[in-house]
């Protein structure tokens, strides 16, 4: 599958949604100095947390991708989504790993910048999320992918990781299963 057509869609959805809006939102809202006014202790943790969200965020999103480059056939992008289910690395512990990745960069981003507007933006992704993907997401891929969604659906949590990777019971019947985590 071409690069360009991954490129497009991480540029469309993540990168209007995670670096463009933010970006139109501080320049029309923000002072110029996010660290004025705190002390330094402080600064110094509310620095690391937000790296350490946008790092996490950054990490899951990228593996995502990969997976969904290397397996999926098709882009995170829904007009252009995957062919095949992806069953591997963090989709074994958790059904929504890109989303979680990107409302981390969202509140580390909100955190760094202590920026209301930033955390309005976080928190209107999370319900959007909440609402969007258990109403179309989910419907969708049940069809798309029958049984084998529905499984892994009833073994693997929306949003709070699961600790042991579930291995999908198609991949324990032939002894094939994937270590990918």
């Amino acid at each position: 599958m071409p690069i360009w057509r991954h490129l497009r869609a991480i540029l469309l959805l993540p990168g209007t949604v995670l670096v463009v809006v933010p970006a139109i939102i501080l320049r029309s809202t923000h002072r110029s100095n996010p660290g004025e006014a705190w002390p330094l202790p402080f600064n110094i943790m509310r620095w690391a947390v937000s790296l350490s969200l946008i790092g996490l965020g950054l990490t899951l999103m990228a593996q995502t991708i990969r997976l969904f480059m290397a397996f999926g056939e098709g882009t995170l992008s829904p007009l252009d989504s995957t062919r095949r289910l992806v069953v591997r690395g963090p989709y074994r512990h958790v059904r929504n790993p890109m989303i979680s990745g990107a409302c981390c960069i969202l509140l580390g981003e909100a955190t760094w910048f202590r920026s209301v507007p930033l955390l309005l933006l976080f928190l209107s992704a999370v319900l959007l999320n909440v609402v969007y993907i258990p109403l179309v997401e989910e419907r969708g891929l049940e069809q798309r992918f029958g049984e084998d969604y529905r499984a892994y659906k009833r073994s693997v949590p929306r949003w709070i990781p699961r600790r042991q990777p579930w291995t999908p019971p198609w991949e324990s019947q032939t002894g094939d299963v994937d270590t990918a985590d």
